[in-house]
């Protein structure tokens, strides 16, 4: 079946709808079953991440299935379509392949080449198997989407610095704080982007960082390997009153740094606060920005602030759309190569026949040859047969695109008298 990818990145959305979209681990279950359920879709991936939300999908044909994608997307979150309608892109089979391997490399990143993605694209399959939601059409294409990834990072010198992300925020903090050495840092967090913040922090010379974390367990983990302190969230109020950065980066789905809350701890500080909101959803409450000593650094001014790719970069990042472009082509051709298979063993299965009972009708003529004479016309005849049908087997690959029907296939087969249940979609 056809393949078809539908949602929103941080190119068009804004956060808040990113937000809005975003699907937490307990939140997957719930829509694989909802995702399941559509007419006219059979298998389903969601990818969520900071930048983006999109369900990748094996769809019977692309208006049934660029609906059941919508309503997944519209229904699990109770958003209106209308809120859709100018963010959301859709990308069909060999453009869907396209844009998966393209996000797998790192290419379709906030910053060029980070490797978080590469991981979440792999556990965005890894969960969608769990759930049952993937089958033999997508595992497929996100494990040659994850070997573009690998190759991308391999062969260029992408994702070297795989905190560039945090590393910007961090500049923005030192840029309301002054020098970042020697600064009190609470890292409320202990998930992967937490532990590249706290990794970061800690190699630019802060002072002391603390890790709060609803699990304590968690916090010890990420505290033992960064040299910090590790707490629950009960502390989170004595760490707002004191430290000098606050960096918040959890999978919480709701505030987890409130206003009332920073109110709180103002009244018991002497000094500016400033706080680096690096979740999707959010952290820390928008309105927190409104209050005076408090400086507010969230991922949408992040994006704001990314600036193009230096020019020696720019090799590389041509060399990874190549490998992608590599990757696709292969892909699609094991693809169609596995969805013809039947018809072309039937091909030349007729061929090898024809040139046998050639061979048989001239058996009397062909007797006064010696074995090796006999072999090397047999040889050369099966291999002109082999030959005449090389370049048809390539256009009919070629030519045979999903929602097709197999017309090509179809027409072969008639012209050949094969009769085979093809499906070449």
């Amino acid at each position: 079946m056809p393949i078809l990818t539908l949602g929103i990145s941080f190119r068009r959305a804004p956060i808040e709808l990113l937000e809005r979209l975003s699907f937490a681990d307990d939140d997957l279950a719930k829509a694989y079953r909802h995702a399941l359920d559509q007419d006219g879709l059979t298998e389903a991936v969601i990818l969520s991440t900071c930048n983006r939300v999109e369900i990748t999908a094996s769809v019977s044909s692309y208006h049934a299935g660029f609906l059941a994608l919508k309503r997944v997307l519209t229904e699990t979150h109770g958003v209106g379509a209308d809120d859709l309608a100018e963010p959301l892109y859709s990308h069909w089979e060999r453009d869907a392949a396209d844009h998966l391997f393209a996000v797998a490399a790192g290419l379709d990143s906030m910053i060029i080449g980070e490797t978080q993605i590469h991981a979440q694209v792999r556990d965005a399959l890894r969960k969608a198997t769990r759930e049952e939601a993937s089958g033999p059409v997508l595992t497929g294409l996100f494990h040659a989407a994850g070997r573009a990834g690998r190759r991308a990072r391999a062969e260029t010198s992408l994702g070297v610095a795989p905190d560039a992300f945090v590393a910007l925020g961090a500049d923005l903090a030192a840029e309301e704080l002054g020098p970042l050495e020697g600064r009190r840092v609470a890292v409320v967090g202990a998930g992967q982007m937490a532990a590249i913040a706290a990794k970061h922090l800690r190699g630019r010379g802060v002072g002391d960082i603390r890790v709060l974390n609803r699990s304590a367990e968690h916090a010890r983990v990420l505290a033992a390997r960064t040299d910090a302190q590790p707490s629950g969230l009960d502390e989170l109020p004595a760490a707002l009153a004191s430290a000098d950065l606050v960096v918040s980066a959890t999978g919480a789905t709701g505030m987890v740094i409130d206003a009332d809350a920073i109110r709180t701890a103002l009244d018991r500080r002497r000094t500016p606060l400033v706080l680096l909101d690096l979740a999707v959803p959010r952290d820390v409450d928008p309105d927190v920005a409104g209050l005076d000593g408090v400086r507010l650094i969230d991922i949408g001014m992040i994006q704001n602030r990314l600036a193009t790719h230096a020019e020696e970069t720019a090799d590389d990042i041509a060399r990874a759309h190549a490998i992608v472009h590599e990757e696709v082509r292969r892909w699609v051709v094991r693809r169609r190569s596995d969805a013809l298979a039947p018809l072309i063993r039937a091909v030349r299965r007729r061929g090898d026949e024809a040139a046998t009972a050639e061979l048989d009708r001239y058996a009397a003529r062909l007797a006064g040859l010696t074995p090796d004479e006999r072999e090397a016309v047999e040889s050369l005849a099966l291999g002109i047969v082999a030959k005449l049908l090389h370049d048809p087997i390539v256009a009919l690959k070629e030519r045979t695109e999903p929602g097709s029907d197999g017309a090509h296939a179809k027409l072969l087969a008639e012209l050949l008298g094969i009769g085979i249940d093809q499906d070449a979609e």
